[in-house]
């Protein structure tokens, strides 16, 4: 039986004018999921619930078999980043390895600075002085020296420059080596998720679409061009979502319910989010 990393079950919360959920999410242990989205969809927000920076109105989450996402304990196995390193800017990375040495009960002293030789982060530069790409990789550096199991990451490539994106999912796959590693990572940059993720987690509106595994959702629907009179012959079921031009018709389709022998061109992560939008707004 696969073992879950993170469970969600009916997890709400309200906003004046926005409600996520209800919510229902499980991540297998030893998976990377990524979570996608528009802005405002809720990614951030399920997040910080996760993290116990937002208290939930309804439902359930765990995390490693704990249900209390402030124990001491959880939060020495989890690992977070941000699309900022949260931390007083007059700091140097020396300051912040000493505070981090007093935080978890499981740092790593000498792995951390073997990150900070990698990536080579200046030691006596105050962090206020860092650039967004070294920001990250700092932060990158604490979240993987204190054997977290699992890793969380908010938008943390957003914004930096394709060989620091690179760099950072190159540590990410690395720390996947471990069976027992599970990474949730949201970004809008979905070709970084297209090189790592296992799965996709799709939320809309506050409400998840879609979890598929990265492979199957790709091979399981297709992109067609067709006159408006040809699209009479599509089964409305099969039609995910359609873009309309003066030439006739782009259309998202299920591949399962097409007729044979119609030519259809494989998908990105990125269509597949579009389209399927472009069908829930159309409804």
């Amino acid at each position: 039986m696969t073992k879950t990393a993170i469970e969600i079950k009916g997890l709400v919360k309200r906003f004046h004018n926005f409600q996520l959920g209800p919510l229902n999410l499980s991540i297998p242990k030893g998976t990377i999921v990524g979570y996608i989205g528009q802005n405002g969809a809720g990614k951030s927000t399920t997040i910080k619930l996760l993290l116990g920076l937002l208290h939930k109105d309804a439902g359930e989450i765990r995390i490693l078999d704990e249900d209390n996402p402030n124990s001491v304990r959880l939060k020495d196995r989890l690992g977070v980043v941000f699309d900022d390193l949260f931390v007083p800017e007059e700091m140097t990375l020396v300051d912040l390895e000493k505070f981090c040495r007093r935080v978890y009960s499981n740092w790593e002293r000498d792995l951390f600075y073997s990150f900070i030789e990698r990536f080579k982060l200046p030691a006596k530069k105050i962090i206020k002085n860092y650039s967004r790409g070294m920001k990250m990789k700092l932060s990158m550096a604490v979240a993987l020296s204190h054997n977290a199991e699992v890793l969380i990451l908010d938008e943390a490539t957003s914004g930096l420059d394709p060989i620091v994106r690179e760099e950072i999912l190159d540590l990410l796959l690395e720390f996947m080596q471990d069976e027992e590693h599970t990474i949730l990572i949201s970004s809008h940059i979905l070709s970084d998720l297209e090189k790592v993720a296992d799965y996709i987690a799709f939320i809309h509106d506050g409400r998840v679409l879609f979890v598929e595994a990265k492979d199957d959702l790709k091979e399981n629907y297709g992109l067609c061009t067709l006159s408006n009179e040809e699209v009479k012959d599509i089964d409305e079921d099969a039609i995910v979502g359609r873009r309309v031009h003066s030439f006739g018709q782009e259309l998202l389709l299920k591949k399962n319910l097409v007729p044979a022998g119609l030519k259809l061109e494989k998908p990105s992560i990125e269509d597949i989010m579009i389209y399927f939008i472009k069908g829930v707004e159309s409804k």
